[in-house]
């Protein structure tokens, strides 16, 4: 089949495809949807469950150990891990990876009628379990609200506007909001009031509890109809609730709420979450895109609402954003369209310079033409502009341009020779479409260990695997199809005819004689090859290793977690501090900080931390990205000086899944003193090496805790049971919850305590009054307690797959990966003698990265056979496949000095670059393998073939290396794609030199070909 020839005669076919791709490349690119990261499915959900008054130990044994059992038997189940604290469960509940996004939602299904099977096996005051899977959603859209000087009330008036308002804007789906002061009605009951109207607390918590029930009242049969039965229920405001009466224990009379306390509607004292911006009091709005939006568009769309509103808020309250996601992937694009308009440009540029200008508008056109065309066919496969997709584009892009080449070069070597364009153009085309296919092909296969891999990474880099696969399938396409037709337009060679021979001049004369050496000394230059890749795979060990590298936003995280079981406005006291701190160093912009638990998920990658009372997080903007380690590094310097109790960490936002604690030493066993012994051992070891920073153990400290020995004989004379006990101090110190009131769609808990002045310390507990029911009076707590007790108890036990689990973590210092800190570590650790029943494992970067890894390998096998079948089908023999084979190992050559060089570490994406090298490399090898079989079926002598078809891959060759290599510069300030773009410039211009000396030399000698050391070519 003739495609070029097809093309060239039936122009007006070619320029109906040019018009489709160009015109589709217009409208792709005007409403294709655009995001800051790939979406993957967060294949997680978090089982809560309350269990107030007991103990962590007894939420483990009790609850945790439970539900673990009854989601274990889900067959969907990957990794199940809990956290056990006192008076909650927590159970992270995540799912194997071969499940895809479209199957979650039966997945959660099943877990939720799992748990609502297992609540009646909970213990009495337990539960109900709430499965909460929504989790992942992502408020690209993060602001932060301040309103200094308007009261609680104000401020919620203020929420509820912005958030209606904004969910009324096009393509937004949710709109979250935090921090704000929460309402509660407190119902505060004197102690003289109790005692004097001899009135017990359990009846007051009764009567608000009943008197708010929604219950069913049946219903009737009425003619033909059937009517419900309505029972009006519930408080329907602050003067209902003081006005309901109470009746008095063994007797008749009854008192009105209002007679023994004072009821007010105001905020919470002790907040549950506090959010700062900048040092002020703020709330957030968090604002999330519906799926497959443009999140460009949308988050425009936000801005601009967000500034109409302004006038109709009042005066004083300011909307900062702390990340704007919109603004990020709109900067991040117009940064790739610079890329690639420089990458573009430099490939015509090179190409005019070595071809002529004919040749490069030729190439470049047809580059252009693909870009345009991969662009519409992503549109109509709902393939967003991301990250990765991007990133795909430009990984090709040496490959893109590679077949181009190829058919341009072929043709105007042909018309030197004296071809017409036409003719010249149907040869060119002709002799290498279907090795150019094999080729595109195989490079399309070295990406779907990749793409195809079933784990999150996979899921996270499939559109990587996808627009590899279109771009280079088009890229052929439009290599024998428009490159011929643009070539006839516009290729004129001068003295057409004039020389037989168009390779003579300087460098071709220079390979030839070097080509020549090779061939004769065939067995040095093997061994010689082989020295210098066995020498390189030996070197790979000194190279770094990572993951996924740090993301190069500005901004940067401060953890900081005091002891378990802190008070909040400890840690909010503590974080103000800090504030202040940071906002006062050079080259932050702005500092967001959230106590009580982490952000809203504000980025795919991002994991917010669960409720915690000792936890603030900072989210720290800096005015520049190459800051970043510098102000780490300065604050968690003072932080450690300043807060010796507080365990303080520095992060950076990182690409890609895997974040959390880079190194992680993990002890499982069933005795919690014993894994803290392994723990301390651990630490020991890791507190004394200098590459580590931020030690810690996730478990905590130990907690203290107060314990009333009940005397249980003289309690049952007075008829009080533990339930009476620990009612009575939960009102003597924080308060008891009896009930809810109900205020449209908001719930409002009704809190009963003593007024402030009453409300105990610890010193006071025994001196509390408990109603007494066989007395029918008070009777003072010391009389049913001996005393009170102090101990240090466990107050948080995590377990992973139903095994106690005690994490050591900690991160490499800034310039250290990793990879390079475990191995210097891993000998010592391991070394730890373990007791019988006791395992260890190591997780952080080296879990994830080794499941990926494996992943990846699962599939890599597959991947392979397809490419070396598709190798032995274009040769239809197995000799040429095994020389391509034998060549590609020796392209870690120039990557390993590529990266050496440059000290980057081969991370994940530095792999993407190396299977686009291999693409390359075998493409390379394919093209000239078949030219020199083509130029033996022409009757060439073996050895005048062989170095023929190599001088005629010269030009090609290192036209497509130095346009790659180029091509690639633009990446090099990219922190994602850097190390990427170090091993593609570091392996091409070792393998450009590999294919024109390693493939001949292969190929005389797996074909016996003789070579006589006088002979002339």
């Amino acid at each position: 089949m003739d495609i070029a020839r097809a093309a060239i005669n039936k122009p007006v076919n070619t320029w109906l495809l040019i018009l489709i791709l160009f015109l589709g490349g217009i409208w792709g690119m005007m409403t294709i949807g655009r995001l800051e990261d790939p979406a993957f499915t967060i294949k997680q959900a978090i089982v809560v469950t309350q269990y107030p008054g007991a103990t962590a130990t007894e939420v483990e044994q009790e609850v945790t150990e439970n539900l673990e059992s009854a989601i274990q038997q889900l067959p969907q189940l990957k990794r199940i891990m809990s956290k056990s604290l006192p008076g909650r469960s927590e159970i992270t509940v995540e799912i194997n990876d071969t499940y895809d996004g479209s199957e979650m939602p039966q997945v959660w299904d099943e877990l939720r009628r799992k748990v609502s099977d297992n609540q009646r096996l909970l213990p009495s005051g337990a539960g109900p379990s709430v499965v909460n899977d929504d989790f992942g959603d992502v408020f690209g859209m993060f602001y932060a609200v301040t309103a200094p000087g308007y009261s609680d009330n104000e401020i919620r008036d203020i929420a509820r506007f912005l958030r209606r308002e904004l969910l009324l804007v096009d393509g937004v789906a949710k709109v979250e909001t935090r921090g704000l002061p929460d309402e509660v009605i407190y119902v505060e009951v004197p102690n003289d009031r109790l005692i004097n109207t001899g009135m017990p607390l359990g009846s007051v918590i009764d009567s608000i509890q009943n008197e708010n029930t929604v219950t069913t009242a049946g219903s009737s049969r009425i003619g033909d109809m059937h009517i419900n039965i309505r029972n009006d229920s519930g408080f329907d405001s602050v003067s209902n609730i003081e006005s309901l009466r109470i009746g008095q224990p063994g007797s008749t009379d009854q008192i009105s709420l209002v007679d023994i306390a004072n009821v007010s509607r105001e905020s919470r004292e002790i907040p549950q979450e506090i959010i700062r911006f900048n040092g002020q009091r703020a709330f957030t709005l968090a604002v999330a895109g519906v799926a497959d939006v443009n999140i460009v568009e949308v988050g425009q769309a936000v801005s601009a609402e967000l500034a109409s509103l302004g006038s109709e808020i009042p005066l004083g309250v300011q909307m900062e954003p702390i990340y704007a996601q919109h603004e990020v992937v709109d900067a991040a694009i117009n940064d790739f369209m610079i890329s690639l308009a420089m990458s573009v440009g430099i490939v015509i540029a090179v190409l005019c310079l070595f071809m002529g200008w004919r040749v490069g508008i030729v190439v470049g056109l047809t580059l252009l033409l693909t870009v345009a065309g991969t662009v519409f066919l992503m549109r109509i496969a709902n393939i967003e502009m991301e990250r990765i997709s991007l990133g795909a584009l430009i990984i090709a892009m040496g490959m893109l341009v590679d077949n181009a080449i190829v058919i341009a070069e072929g043709m105007l070597i042909n018309m030197q020779m004296g071809m017409k364009a036409h003719k010249a153009a149907s040869r060119a085309a002709s002799r290498t479409q279907w090795p150019l296919l094999g080729a595109t092909v195989i490079g399309i296969m070295a990406f779907s260990g990749i793409g195809l891999s079933p784990d999150t990474t996979g899921e996270f880099l499939f559109s990587l695997f996808a627009v590899i696969g279109m771009s280079l399938m088009l890229s052929w396409l439009l290599a024998v199809t428009v490159t011929p037709l643009f070539g006839e337009y516009l290729l004129k060679v001068k003295g057409a005819g004039d020389q037989n021979d168009p390779y003579k001049g300087v460098i071709y004369a220079a390979y030839r004689q070097v080509l020549k050496f090779s061939l004769v000394h065939r067995w040095l230059a093997l061994v010689t090859l082989l020295v210098v890749t066995v020498t390189s795979f030996w070197a790979f060990g000194f190279v770094k290793q990572s993951f996924f590298p740090d993301s190069n936003t500005p901004m940067f995280f401060v953890d900081y977690q005091l002891p378990q079981g802190a008070d909040i406005r400890a840690t909010a006291r503590d974080i103000a501090e800090i504030d202040q701190m940071v906002l006062e160093m050079d080259g932050v912009e702005s500092v967001a900080s959230f106590i009580g638990q982490g952000a809203s998920r504000f980025m795919l990658t991002y994991e917010p931390q669960q409720p915690n009372t000792g936890y603030g997080q900072l989210i720290v903007a800096t005015t520049d990205r190459f800051l970043i380690d510098e102000l780490a590094l300065e604050v968690r310097q003072k932080l450690s000086a300043a807060y010796p109790n507080a365990d303080v960490q520095t992060r950076r936002l990182v690409f890609g899944p895997g974040a959390g604690a880079k190194i992680e030493a993990r002890f499982m066993g069933p005795d919690a003193k014993e894994l803290r012994r392994l723990a301390e051992q651990a630490t020991a070891i890791m507190a004394e090496k200098d590459f580590l920073m931020d030690l810690r153990q996730d478990w905590q400290q130990r907690e203290l805790v107060i314990v009333p020995n009940f005397n249980e004989e003289r309690a049952r004379l007075a008829g009080i049971n533990r339930n009476d006990l620990a009612q009575t101090l939960d009102f003597a110190t924080q308060g008891v919850t009896a009930g809810s009131y109900r205020e449209g769609d908001e719930s409002i808990p009704i809190i009963i305590r003593p007024p402030a002045s009453e409300r105990l310390r610890v010193e006071g507990l025994d001196e509390r009054l408990i109603w007494s029911t066989s007395e029918q009076r008070y009777v003072p707590v010391e009389q049913v307690v001996n005393s009170f007790s102090t101990r240090a108890e466990e107050t948080l036990i995590k377990r992973r797959n139903r095994h106690r689990t005690l994490a050591v973590q900690a991160d490499p210092v800034p310039g250290r990966t990793p990879a390079e800190v475990l191995a210097l570590i891993r000998q010592d650790i391991e070394a730890i003698p373990l007791p019988a029943g006791y395992d260890f494992e190591w997780g952080g970067e080296y879990e994830a990265s080794g499941e990926a890894q494996a992943s990846l390998g699962s599939q890599l096998p597959l991947s392979f056979l397809v490419m070396f079948c598709i190798s032995v089908l274009i040769f239809g023999k197995v000799r040429q496949p095994l020389i391509i084979w034998l060549v590609v190992p020796m392209s870690i050559c120039g990557v390993v000095a590529g990266l050496l060089l440059t000290q980057m570490p081969f991370s994940f994406t530095a792999l993407l670059g190396f299977l686009s090298l291999s693409g390359m490399l075998m493409k390379n090898a394919i093209v000239l393998v078949d030219e020199i079989d083509a130029q033996l079926e022409e009757g060439r002598e073996s050895t005048d073939a062989v170095i023929y078809a190599s001088v005629s891959r010269i030009r090609p060759v290192f036209l497509a290396a130095a346009t790659t290599i180029l091509g690639m510069i633009p990446l090099l300030g990219d922190a994602f794609f850097a190390s990427m773009a170090v091993t593609i410039m570091g392996g091409l211009a070792f393998a450009s030199i590999l294919t024109l000396i390693a493939v001949p030399v292969l190929y005389a000698l797996l074909f016996r070909i003789r070579t006589a050391s006088d002979y002339k070519v």
